[in-house]
């Protein structure tokens, strides 16, 4: 019987036991520091677009009481409610009415800085409560892009001291400005908005995925469940794939050379911009679909037809309730990836200025990403500060999508 010899631990092994552990130290640390600098660049990053963009939920304003009693104004709520009430009270003078009003507040110089389209904000409280026009009533409104930058400390010496002169008055403060959620694109910083940006990318995105979702989901079914395995197949394959990584701008050079001459007239429209990032969405569900597919046991499949299910029952039945988790994941990924893009869109003309919300699928229309690209070529500050806080709507937007697909997965997971 052989006796059983312990191991031993020498000198060379425990350098090399040694070794080992350090360089496991090593690659720990390495990995939390790249943890901890991406958190940090993260943080920066916005950090820096929150304190940019705060001045961009704001607008200078100046303070205008009027005295309706003394305007002879006639607001009836008949009127007030028909689509007509704007020009209602344009013919009758209101603003006329402001702008006399401004200058008996602020004075000449002050009342000469006050936004042009000041007066529509007056007239919406008036449509809001017509009996406002019984009284008296102090409003806060929009001043000009120029004495904007001189309370901001820009501009020229005449606006600074003309707007600090203002603000020991108390008459021009920085106020939040609701109505930059509301309002379309305009070429003062002081009267724009992103509503019609965030309509066009909310209509585009509809159109995107009414399109690239069924189509990719029931080719990824079929590729993965019915199709032959032949060089066609591997050729329809290698080419999904290879479309997933081609560059975005090559979608919309397609959109450009196909959509648009198809539809010469709908160029801007939601519907072409849809169409264009659908194709371009279209490889990226094909494929989350198709690994989510793969994912579900094989005995789910045999289970079903040993129980007398019909091979389309188990892939609707079975097949895809079980891999509906990662296909939506994969398509809000995508989806998000689509709200994104700016070079598609640049193709077929979605950078175009448009001051009203689109009434719909076919109307010309804007993004938020191209309203972004536009603002940020602007050289005015007060652009500057817009286009900080449209960065921070579209961040927002984009963590809802995010949160929405791990809301959805978490939903449909199964687990066996």
């Amino acid at each position: 019987m052989s006796e059983h010899i312990a191991p031993t631990r020498t000198p060379a092994f425990e350098a090399r036991l040694k070794k080992r552990y350090a360089a496991e130290k090593r690659f720990r640390s390495l990995g939390l520091a790249a943890i901890v600098f991406s958190v940090a660049v993260l943080v920066y990053l916005l950090g820096t677009m929150t304190l940019n963009g705060i001045g961009g939920f704001q607008r200078a304003e100046l303070e205008v009481p009027i005295d309706f009693t003394q305007a002879g104004l006639s607001a009836d709520p008949a009127t007030m409610d028909s689509p007509q009430a704007l020009q209602s009270l344009q013919g009758q003078g209101l603003p006329e009415v402001v702008q006399y009003f401004a200058q008996e507040s602020l004075g000449e110089a002050g009342a000469e800085e006050l936004g042009a389209q000041a007066w529509r904000d007056v007239a919406q409280a008036i449509i809001d409560d017509p009996s406002i026009v019984r009284g008296q009533e102090t409003f806060w409104l929009p001043a000009s892009a120029d004495l904007a930058s001189g309370y901001s400390g820009e501009g020229s010496q005449d606006l600074q001291a003309l707007a600090a002169e203002l603000d020991a008055a108390g008459k021009i403060d920085k106020n939040f400005d609701a109505g930059f959620f509301s309002r379309a694109d305009a070429t003062n910083p002081q009267q724009v908005g992103i509503w019609g940006a965030l309509k066009g990318s909310m209509l585009t995105m509809i159109v995107t995925l009414l399109l690239a979702f069924p189509i990719g989901v029931l080719a990824a079914l079929y590729l993965e469940e019915y199709a032959p395995k032949n060089r066609w197949t591997d050729l329809i394959e290698l080419s999904i794939n290879n479309l997933a990584a081609v560059p975005s701008i090559i979608f919309g050079l397609l959109g450009l050379a196909v959509f648009l001459t198809l539809f010469p007239n709908l160029r801007s429209a939601p519907v072409i911009g849809g169409m264009t990032l659908a194709l371009m969405t279209m490889p990226v569900i094909v494929i989350a679909g198709r690994n989510a597919i793969k994912a579900v046991p094989p005995s789910i499949r045999d289970g079903a037809l040993a129980v007398g299910a019909s091979p389309v029952q188990v892939v609707f039945h079975h097949v895809l309730p079980l891999a509906l988790p990662g296909i939506l994941t994969g398509t809000i990924i995508g989806m998000a990836r689509a709200l994104g893009e700016t070079a598609p869109l640049l193709m077929i003309g979605m950078r175009a200025f448009v001051a009203s919300p689109p009434d719909g699928f076919t109307s010309p229309a804007t993004v938020l990403p191209m309203q972004i690209f536009l603002w940020s070529d602007e050289i005015d500050r007060g652009f500057v500060e817009r286009t900080s806080a449209a960065i921070i709507v579209l961040l927002l937007f984009l963590l809802l999508m995010n949160g929405l697909a791990i809301y959805l997965r978490n939903k449909f997971e199964k687990k066996w």
